[in-house]
């Protein structure tokens, strides 16, 4: 049969059964149509799980194929010995078996006569990756004889394996800068054309590789992918988002993108993809209420069939960004019954995590603060690492204060004073050092003197008071040391961006929470946010907004 009359009639079958019945009717194949048989059995056969159908590997027609290409291998071109290859590969045959160490004995026979094609050195390249357990010095032939042709004229798909091939042979501890730096310029020129696939391994191999210094090309890969992003599998976006946190990358229009894709793919994703995509809301600050909306849902339906750090990735982001969602009543109960149910399967530092989140938004999570306050948990706490560090004896502190300022009616065991610590770490928490300097000058010019307000001040509550200034009985500021005859507190917050979401006037849970319990500690909280302040243009305009701000009646002086 003529080649290219096989290749339209194998293309139009749709099971094994069907290919090896077309087979069986042939008395004669060239190895390229013996190959491309192969190929097509492997697409319909196998997927990331592996066989579909295991017995197939005893039919007589796929093992006389098999026996073709054990016994005539040298004679085979080199498109039918590497698509041969491929496709056994992932029909999963044992790399140790006689087939499949004559194929890749022949082929690196030809790769070091230099016998193989542009095109055959990439496959060949994919092969051997695929079977991870190629020699790195095989793998850098292949990237010798690439770099023959010349960088400039290699194909997207040429690029992409090879960026896959340096990752294997850098953690070899194998040193390609020189060639990474040209590979990472002639890339930039083609970014246009790459696939999502191929973008998403790109983006993963600068990862990998550290290429920190690319950054035009990763701007450009990372500009690219918002067009991909309702097109990109699972893994593909795990990687894309993973590449936008290790390089800094915060593009709105991702962002976009992104929430129409949620929204409308949120109950075909796979658990692992979702929990990506909170994380990276989370780490970038980005409170992004359709996708967070979506995530809700997803998680009142389908938290019986998440992992525990699956649950407490959907969750923390919703404490950590203070966002209740319109399905908030739902989710939290479907929380709840989750805890119940399976609590002693989370890991001490997730569950903690996970509680203190809660906190952060009015959550309270009363049932589970015995477990977490007993010694035996905090012993357990402290044997995983990062053990007992501050940033987990602050969530404790918080916890404790938590109950104790908000909860007066909760009667279970208390956190045990060595387990509190005197001060907050956040480092959201510190003020912005501009915006800072502009309030106090502000409110020098206001006060006159600077003995009237004190600032970063420690209060015996956990807590660091940005500003605070102390008043009589009679209304008149007192001199910040004074502390006889002190009647009201005032707490200043003056809240910089870094205590924002991301482009939101939205406080973020841990600055919520602390000015929440300081009004409930007997301060009056009086909110300097930069979003009121920035435009305010010289020393007199800021004292007359603190004025009105922190006295908007009248104000005096005592001596």
């Amino acid at each position: 049969m003529n080649e290219q009359l096989f290749f339209k009639k194998l293309e139009n079958l749709y099971t094994s059964k069907e290919i090896f019945y077309f087979l069986n009717s042939l008395e004669v194949m060239s190895d390229t149509m013996a190959s491309r048989a192969l190929q097509k059995i492997s697409e319909v056969e196998a997927d990331d799980n592996g066989l579909k159908n295991p017995e197939l590997l005893e039919n007589e027609v796929f093992r006389a194929l098999c026996f073709q290409f054990e016994f005539e291998c040298s004679n085979l071109s080199n498109t039918g010995l590497l698509t041969a290859l491929q496709a056994l590969i992932k029909l999963r045959i044992d790399p140790q078996s006689t087939l499949m160490t004559s194929l890749l004995s022949e082929s690196q026979d030809r790769l070091g006569r230099g016998q193989l094609t542009a095109e055959n050195l990439c496959a060949l390249g994919e092969s051997l990756l695929e079977l991870e357990s190629t020699s790195c010095a095989t793998l850098e032939q292949i990237v010798s004889h690439m770099q023959e042709r010349g960088i400039e004229r290699w194909s997207p798909r040429e690029i992409v394996m090879v960026y896959k091939i340096l990752q294997v042979t850098v953690r070899e501890g194998k040193q390609w800068q020189n060639l990474l730096n040209r590979l990472n310029s002639v890339t930039l020129h083609t970014v246009s054309q790459l696939s999502p696939n191929f973008a998403s391994v790109i983006l993963n191999s600068l990862v990998v590789l550290h290429q920190t210094r690319a950054v035009p090309l990763v701007t450009a890969l990372c500009k690219h992918s918002v067009k991909h992003v309702p097109y990109f599998t699972d893994h593909e976006l795990v990687n894309v988002l993973e590449a936008f946190l290790y390089f800094g990358q915060n593009m709105q229009i991702f962002t976009k993108a992104l929430e129409r894709h949620v929204s409308k793919s949120i109950h075909t994703m796979h658990p692992q993809t979702v929990s990506k995509v909170m994380q990276y809301c989370c780490k970038k600050m980005i409170l992004s209420k359709p996708i967070f909306d979506a995530v809700a849902e997803s998680f009142i339906s389908s938290a019986d069939r998440l992992t525990t750090d699956q649950i407490a990735a959907y969750i923390i982001p919703f404490g950590t960004l203070n966002y209740l969602p319109p399905s908030a009543a739902s989710l939290f109960g479907k929380l709840e019954a989750v805890l119940h149910a399976r609590l002693r399967h989370f890991q001490p530092h997730t569950l903690l995590n996970l509680l203190h989140s809660c906190a952060l938004i009015q959550r309270y999570p009363i049932n589970f603060l015995p477990k977490i306050f007993n010694p035996y948990f905090l012993q357990k706490l402290q044997a995983q690492t990062p053990g007992l560090n501050r940033v987990a004896m602050s969530q404790l502190t918080q916890l404790f204060l938590t109950v104790t300022l908000e909860c007066p009616f909760y009667e279970g065991p208390k956190l045990l004073s060595k387990y509190q610590v005197k001060a907050c770490p956040t480092p959201h928490n510190s003020p912005d050092v501009h915006l800072f300097k502009r309030v106090k000058t502000g409110l020098l010019y206001l006060l006159k003197k600077r003995i009237y307000f004190a600032s970063e001040v420690s209060t015996p509550y956990f807590y660091v008071v940005d500003i605070e200034i102390k008043l009589d009985e009679e209304g008149f500021v007192l001199p910040a040391a004074q502390l006889e005859e002190v009647h009201r507190r005032i707490a200043l917050c003056v809240d910089g961006q870094n205590r924002f979401c991301a482009h939101s006037h939205n406080l973020l849970g841990e600055e919520a929470i602390k000015q929440r319990h300081l009004q409930l500690l007997g301060y009056e909280v009086v909110q300097i946010p930069f979003f009121e302040i920035e435009n305010l243009q010289n020393t007199r305009k800021m004292a007359d907004y603190l004025h009105k701000k922190i006295f908007p009646r009248t104000y005096g002086l005592r001596n």
